[in-house]
């Protein structure tokens, strides 16, 4: 089975940027209720909609208290432990982030490497990808980074 996410954030002054639970340096950060980790929300949702079942915010509320600057990890860890209650495995992931900046190559080992472990897979079977939007709409305008994902579970 096979599921994709997609999901965005603008971007906020006074936040760190984080990225596939990395810190970036930045001159800004990602707003939302979490940690505002895009890439780990895409890739959330794509497990999740890969199992059938309803997209983060049925599981992490925006709204709710609780998950007032969850870090996104935590949010990838959740999802694989519903699909080990569902008798499922993680084959891979394969993600992009779209953002015309800051540069991601530099950071792209250990962002695999905390995605694999938060979702119990070796960090070869996480893909993670970067692209600009060729200064393009609001990507293009700095004013926010998006990313998208696809996983397949067996």
């Amino acid at each position: 089975m096979t599921g994709i996410g997609y999901d965005v954030h603008r971007f906020a002054e006074n936040r760190p940027l984080v990225l596939g639970g990395v810190t970036i340096p930045h001159t800004h950060g990602l707003e939302g209720h979490s940690d505002a980790d895009v890439l780990c929300h895409a890739i959330a949702d794509a497990l999740l909609g890969a199992m059938g079942l309803p997209d983060i915010g049925y599981y992490f509320p925006p709204g709710d208290p609780a998950c007032k600057d969850i870090v996104s990890l935590r949010i990838l860890e959740k999802c694989c432990s519903l699909a080990d209650e569902a008798g499922l495995k993680i084959i891979n992931v394969d993600s992009t982030l779209i953002a015309e900046a800051p540069k991601v190559l530099p950071h792209r080992e250990a962002m695999r490497a905390n995605i694999g472990a938060a979702l119990g897979i070796p960090p070869q079977r996480v893909g993670i990808k970067a692209t600009t939007n060729e200064t393009m709409g609001f990507i293009g305008r700095r004013e926010g980074i998006a990313a998208m994902a696809v996983v397949q579970v067996e």
